[in-house]
């Protein structure tokens, strides 16, 4: 198909919500006809249909319907399979040796223009991917590199875009750093800014998250405009997106099946994580006669419950699939929390403070692995399964594990 591009459209932070993404769908499958499309990443993990379908529905997704995307701390292995890796960039991301590990701009003709599409991962977001899933990656100052791409690329653009998986506030202080950037579509927060805002003559824009919304931006007389909207309501699917929604409705019915009761405190509500974080710890440092628990509420999501608990309820609220381990807690935990807390968000922290000789935690996996000093002990046990049995009534509570594997 000959495009004759007039604008980009950006998405940012999906996180697998697909199932419920037949607009988005149906409006980029439309829009492909003379907009570029464009993800600010964040685009796999946070749902039962990533769990049970292993990211494969979410990469055709991007390959079937995306130009250009930029990677994610959430789902990272993801862009380096072959076909997603081709449509993916980042000016900031290299390997040990300093080798650019995904191309780090592209050049598109846009509204007349030759524009320079580029990325960057911010530093909290890279270091929060699971040290495993960034072995052997390093993360380079994001205005650093994209002073250095734009000096190596200034002759080939007339303008320049960059996707930005930073957060909003950080993605203002990076249009002041980089007036050289017409737009920056920000990903990686979840918060209610979208602007677009003017940081001097850069807008700073994004889309709603989850699948919900998007941004456009297009070249007019004087620079760029932006704004942002939520997918019209879509009646019908495109046949070339048949096979793909039926794929889709195939998980759903998997993810309906139901678990149990909602307890009466979570009931018909959006979930209260640190409230359940906090019964969880209680619960599991009895179990376990653990000395202390930390747990850090982004380990779950606050979702809308019902009276019925769903496989896919749970697996939206716990969509990590995070095992529960023991682990080593340094020396001066208490300044290990404080610098914690600022990688991860809020901390659900048993007991509270801790005891200063305290040397062993029950923590999650990721915590262990990524920020602790590794794990001591296995436990057996996933955070899902306890947190199943507190959300449900005791009179439906039951042993078996959910389904999905490990993320």
């Amino acid at each position: 198909m000959n495009r004759r591009l007039r604008q980009i459209v950006a998405t940012t932070d999906v996180h697998s919500a697909i199932g419920s993404a037949a607009p988005m769908l149906a409006f980029l499958h439309t829009a492909r006809t003379d907009s570029l499309i464009v993800d600010s990443g964040d685009f796999f993990e946070g749902t039962g249909i990533y769990r049970l379908g292993r990211g494969d529905i979410e990469r055709d997704v991007l390959t079937t319907l995306y130009d250009v995307v930029a990677p994610g701390n959430h789902g990272w292995p993801h862009y380096f399979e072959p076909e997603l890796r081709r449509i993916t960039v980042c000016a900031n991301t290299t390997d040990e040796e300093g080798v650019p590990i995904f191309e780090r701009v592209r050049i598109e003709r846009v509204g007349g223009r030759q524009v320079a599409v580029t990325a960057v991962i911010g530093q909290q977001a890279f270091h929060s991917i699971p040290v495993g899933q960034r072995a052997g990656h390093r993360v380079l100052d994001p205005v650093r590199a994209l002073r250095e791409v734009m000096i190596e690329h200034h002759h080939r653009a007339d303008s320049w875009v960059v996707m930005s998986h930073s957060g909003f506030e950080e993605d203002l202080k990076l249009a002041g750093s980089c007036p050289f950037a017409d737009v920056i579509f920000s990903g990686h927060c979840h918060s209610d800014a979208h602007g677009p805002v003017c940081v001097g003559d850069t807008l700073v824009v994004k889309g709603q998250e989850l699948g919900l919304g998007y941004a456009t931006a297009a070249p007019t007389e004087n620079g760029w405009a932006a704004r942002t909207d939520l997918f019209p309501n879509a009646s019908t699917t495109s046949d070339a997106l048949t096979g793909l929604r039926g794929r889709i409705s195939g998980i759903e019915q998997k993810l309906a099946r139901p678990l149990g009761t909602v307890r009466e405190p979570y009931r018909d509500a959006p979930l209260d994580r640190r409230r359940l974080l906090e019964e969880i710890a209680g619960h599991l440092r009895t179990g376990f006669a653990a000395d202390a628990v930390v747990l850090n509420e982004t380990a779950l999501r606050s979702v809308p419950l019902g009276r019925t608990l769903t496989l896919g309820d749970l697996l939206a609220v716990e969509p990590f699939d995070n095992a529960l381990v023991h682990a080593v807690l340094p020396d001066e935990h208490n300044q290990v929390l404080n610098a914690l807390t600022e990688h991860v968000g809020p901390l659900v922290v048993l007991p509270n403070p801790l005891p200063s000789n305290l040397r062993s935690i029950l923590t999650t996996d990721y915590l262990a692995d990524s920020h602790f000093g590794g794990r001591t002990s296995e436990t057996g046990l996933r955070l899902g399964h306890t947190v199943r049995r507190l959300l449900t009534a005791r009179s439906s509570e039951c042993t078996s594990r959910p389904e999905g594997g490990r993320r």
